[in-house]
């Protein structure tokens, strides 16, 4: 099944970034995504839809392992929107390169990877496990901008 209709198989709701506007411009001063041949560079995609921010909060303190887990796969709905947005279908991707996933989290939390694993496995379930699964890097950090506990930078490979 092509990643486009899989994602509507499963029923996702991915924002439409055309019609709403990516949000990161609420983040500061910066463009949704960047491309360079085949690669498309997105930039910052963290857990929020719309202008609601779903999970605001420290992982260890107020935020559990789980609502961590699903902060990203939120992330994963809006980075997929972002690749919509940059190349107008999910189907173009040829591959995950990369993210790059941050995670707002108390010094002793050490399960950030678990955190991470919510988007990276909603990656793998639209796309399948060969497109899906790209490198991956996570890391624990004491502050995100407007109080989210998850974001990502995504590197991803586009088919012309």
């Amino acid at each position: 099944m092509q990643p486009e209709a899989m994602a509507l198989h499963m029923g996702l709701d991915l924002p439409d970034f055309d019609k709403i506007g990516y949000y990161g411009a609420d983040y500061g001063t910066m463009k949704p995504y960047h491309r360079i041949g085949s690669l498309l560079f997105l930039s910052g995609h963290v857990a929020q839809i719309g202008t609601q921010i779903t999970h605001k909060g420290r992982l260890g303190q107020n935020l559990t392992t789980e609502q961590g887990y699903a902060a990203a796969r939120q992330t994963g709905l809006n980075v997929l929107g972002g690749i919509r947005q940059a190349v107008g279908s999910l189907d173009r991707v040829k591959s995950i390169v990369r993210c790059l996933n941050f995670v707002v989290c108390t010094p002793e939390y050490e399960d950030v990877h678990k955190v991470s694993s919510g988007m990276s496995d909603l990656l793998v379930e639209v796309f399948g496990r060969d497109i899906g699964l790209g490198g991956r890097a996570t890391i624990g950090v004491m502050a995100l901008a407007n109080g989210v506990c998850f974001e990502t930078w995504a590197t991803v490979e586009i088919a012309d």
